[in-house]
């Protein structure tokens, strides 16, 4: 009955294993910390860089301050610690389940 429809055990186990592999790669790869910095470090050098040079207008607007620099900067830093904090606590990989019958080695 193991052998239904030409499977053995042993390859269902090594397609659960692998698949596991594969959604471990994937939950890396779209790890929030990586969009969220991403994001936060591609908006912060925009709005940086419209806050340099500002007009005499968007800083009568904001009442001397100069908005769009100091925002731009914040999201930078934000930007950065996410990206920082993603290098330092990688997603640790899935570890494999050894199929039964078998013992891993320590």
């Amino acid at each position: 009955m193991s052998d239904h429809h030409g499977y053995s055990e042993k390859d269902v186990q090594r397609e659960v294993a692998e698949l596991q592999a594969k959604s471990a790669t994937a939950a890396r790869i779209f790890d929030l910390r990586r969009i969220i910095g991403g994001l936060f470090v591609l908006y912060g050098v925009i709005v940086t860089i419209a806050g340099i040079n500002p007009s005499d207008a968007t800083l009568d607007k904001a009442e001397g301050v100069n908005i769009n620099l100091w925002t731009g900067l914040g999201m930078l830093l934000l930007g950065i610690f996410f990206l920082v904090w993603l290098k330092l606590r990688p997603t640790p990989p899935a570890t494999p389940v050894p199929p039964e019958g078998e013992q891993r080695a320590e």
